[in-house]
């Protein structure tokens, strides 16, 4: 039996990293999972491997079922008709990940005005529009959870002075404030939908996890950077977020190390810990 058997699993983002491993996850726990992406097919992407095909087709593998849904999160009418594909295919929506991110790591007084609403757009819209979409069948449902991917950067530097850790990492002002918005949206969300029986949160990795995107802004050092945290860590907290009792979860803002110690799926002392702005090892 696995946790989430019978359960249709939207995953945006899941052509690579903390999305791939997550809807991986999801199809080996019993769901029917649609991948979403841009990349639909490998060598789609200038920079970086992986897809949705390959995802879909590693979840075939292993025995799960899934679908590819190409889709540009950033639009609304590019959602709307995911949500609806997805439907027709696998059926009404029961855990959406909001797992889609998009930063180009600009300062403020040189960010382009294009590339700032097309980062606010995947990283901020998304998540309302397809929690937006999702929400009547759930509701119709009496239950259903949402879990947004968060980050360690939506912590503020403080007041300064600022350390130079912090200092080091200009360029992520937009990202942070993006994340920060997320939180926020995700708590109040949650109050909204309470009654309906949907659960809302929102989890971050404890510490950077190595992923193409990382490697490529020299968040890490490599895929296998000893300092990273474990692909499989927000792989599981997401998943722990997705199939626990509302009570347990909705409304959370967390980090995945504390969470999956806090419900004993690793052991205390497991990993570094939270990192914190000012540490120097900073994550995205």
């Amino acid at each position: 039996m696995g946790r989430l058997d019978g359960k249709v699993a939207l995953v945006t983002g899941a052509s690579r990293g903390i999305g791939q491993d997550i809807a991986e996850l999801f199809g080996r726990e019993g769901a029917r999972v649609a991948c979403t992406a841009r990349t639909v097919e490998e060598g789609g992407h200038a920079l970086f491997e992986g897809s949705v095909a390959r995802t879909v087709r590693n979840i075939e593998e292993a025995g799960g079922e899934a679908v590819a849904v190409p889709c540009d999160v950033s639009a609304y009418e590019n959602c709307e008709e995911a949500v609806r594909t997805v439907e027709q295919a696998l059926g009404p929506v029961d855990v959406l990940v909001n797992n889609a991110a998009l930063t180009y790591f600009i300062p403020i007084r040189d960010y382009p005005i294009g590339k700032w609403h097309r980062s606010f757009s995947v990283n901020v819209h998304a998540p309302f529009y397809l929690s937006q979409l999702v929400l009547p069948a759930m509701i119709e449902a009496g239950g259903g959870a949402i879990v947004n991917i968060s980050s360690g950067a939506a912590i503020g530097p403080g007041r300064g002075p600022y350390p130079d850790a912090v200092r080091r990492f200009k360029g992520g002002t937009l990202y942070g404030a993006e994340k920060a918005a997320l939180e926020r949206f995700s708590q109040g969300l949650a109050a909204e939908v309470y009654d309906e029986g949907v659960s809302v949160s929102c989890v971050s990795p404890s510490q950077v996890v190595a992923t193409p995107g990382t490697v490529h802004h020299k968040l890490v050092r490599g895929m296998d950077d000893p300092r990273a945290e474990p692909g499989d860590y927000m792989a599981r907290a997401v998943l722990l977020l997705a199939s626990e009792p509302l009570d347990a979860v909705t409304g959370r803002v967390c980090y995945s190390q504390e969470l999956l110690q806090e419900f004993g799926w690793i052991e205390k002392g497991r990993g570094t810990g939270v990192d914190r702005p000012g540490s120097g090892y900073s994550q995205i």
